[in-house]
């Protein structure tokens, strides 16, 4: 029987989560949400983080209804993300860490999102596309790690979507990219959009600039905000759709795991469901309580690393801007 903590603090989500074997006990959450039209800013993000870091944690101790003697293993967000909150909250796993006696692990926040993923959904061996505001990658498991098999060579899906939020001045609240999915879900009127997959990668800067330059006269030529939603979603999930496909047919595979905050998105999970059933396979995908950063998922992920013997000394609890997915020798999993 395994106890973990897990705290994740890499982008504008704070959590904390406590798993007991695969099952959750907690796992609260806040979000710094910033005004229309703006993004989140390291400083200001880990200020955030560290106004409300104990009260979460609070929360996830009294919620589990344990104390820090029942924890057997400690496990934060080292990377990859933004680095000011990643430090902000790693400080605060470490001093509890040494507080309580407990040995401390330091997990790939993409690693973690995965493994929450095949727990909550039973998928076994799936293709994974990881959609994130800072990430987006096509992961396939093979020989003990998580190899990358196509990602985004400029900037995220999710980062994109909440670009393009700002132009629109639309809210942060609950997050930007939920928002322009109700507006898409409005939209009438496709306007065709650059279209950009290179092989196995895919490229979304150009349709954001595109998109930042014409805004304003597609606004004038009788277009709404929501048919600009609408078109933006349809074609940066369609080229999600088709990298995902040829992945799934290079790997033999029969399952899609959808993961990280983007994963959400029912629009994108109805398109992939699509791919899915022409093709024969199953779509997994996980709601907001675990698709969105989260703390139980750091704590599942350092479990696993935990209970097949994977130990860090103190001296290696630092933290990484750049983390690779393919770095992590996944210990835990059998061939």
């Amino acid at each position: 029987m395994v106890i973990a903590i897990g705290f994740e603090g890499s982008a504008n989500k704070l959590g904390v989560g406590i798993i007991k074997d695969g099952v959750v006990l907690s796992n609260p959450r806040v979000t710094f949400i910033t005004p229309p039209g703006e993004g989140f800013m390291p400083k200001e993000t880990a200020e955030h983080h560290r106004q409300h870091i104990l009260s979460v944690l609070q929360k996830a101790l009294e919620e589990a209804k344990i104390s820090g003697e029942d924890i057997d293993v400690v496990c934060y967000t080292k990377g990859p993300g933004m680095g000011a909150p990643l430090a902000t909250v790693a400080i605060v796993a470490r001093t509890v860490a040494q507080l309580w006696n407990k040995p401390i692990l330091g997990v790939n926040h993409c690693i973690g999102h995965i493994e929450m993923g095949r727990l909550i959904t039973n998928a076994k061996n799936p293709t994974v596309l990881y959609v994130s505001g800072g990430n987006t990658q096509i992961i396939a498991y093979a020989r003990k790690r998580y190899r990358i098999f196509g990602e985004t060579i400029d900037i995220a899906v999710g980062n994109c979507l909440d670009r393009f939020a700002r132009v629109l001045k639309i809210s942060n609240d609950p997050s930007p990219g939920y928002n322009i999915e109700q507006l898409a879900k409005k939209g009438q009127k496709y306007i065709p959009l650059p279209y950009c997959v290179k092989g196995m990668d895919v490229s979304f800067s150009g349709i954001l600039s595109y998109m930042e330059e014409r805004t304003s006269s597609l606004l004038k030529e009788g277009y709404s905000p929501e048919d600009l939603c609408f078109s933006l979603q349809e074609t940066i999930f369609a080229m999600l759709v088709e990298t995902t496909e040829r992945a799934l047919a290079h790997c033999n595979s029969s399952e899609v795991l959808i993961v990280g905050g983007v994963g959400c998105n029912l629009r994108l999970q109805e398109m992939m469901n699509e791919m899915c059933k022409e093709r024969g396979s199953t779509l997994f995908a996980t709601d907001e309580r675990f698709c969105i950063d989260n703390g139980v998922m750091i704590a599942h992920a350092g479990a696993e690393m935990f209970r097949s013997g994977t130990r860090m000394k103190w001296e290696e609890s630092t933290v990484t801007q750049r983390y690779r997915t393919d770095e992590v020798e996944t210990t835990w999993r059998e061939d």
